[in-house]
């Protein structure tokens, strides 16, 4: 079992950055390969970052490719989402979720999930 808890959320104005944490609960954190999705109002859970077991192997959206960084730290079960750059587009609720096998672009292949923290990006 694990338990995850994002935080970090909140209100930017477009061009600002905000960093999302995701702090996770049980001792096998450093199995999961560690995924970031978003989603806004009326539509579908999407891809955003993705990052292997130790960190070293990160995937992302084209939308967020070269504004948002993943990063994971095992020693303090914890996964982190920097976003810079932001735009109004980007305003969303943000989950993150822990995947043991399948295609980590896909929500469905997830195991679990947090609670969501919104990220609101006002113009």
């Amino acid at each position: 079992q694990v338990q995850l808890v994002e935080s970090g959320g909140g209100v930017v104005q477009a061009g600002g950055s905000l960093r999302l944490s995701c702090a996770a609960s049980g001792r096998t954190f450093s199995r999961y390969v560690m995924g970031w999705f978003r989603q806004a109002p009326g539509k579908e859970r999407e891809f955003v970052a993705a990052c292997d077991w130790s960190g070293g192997s990160t995937y992302y959206a084209d939308s967020v490719k070269g504004r948002f960084t993943i990063s994971r730290d095992n020693g303090k079960n914890t996964v982190y989402l920097q976003m810079n750059s932001l735009k109004p587009e980007d305003t969303a609720v943000y989950y993150c979720g822990a995947v043991s096998s399948g295609n980590l672009y896909y929500a469905r292949a997830y195991d679990y999930w947090g609670q969501g923290t919104q990220v609101t990006v006002s113009s």
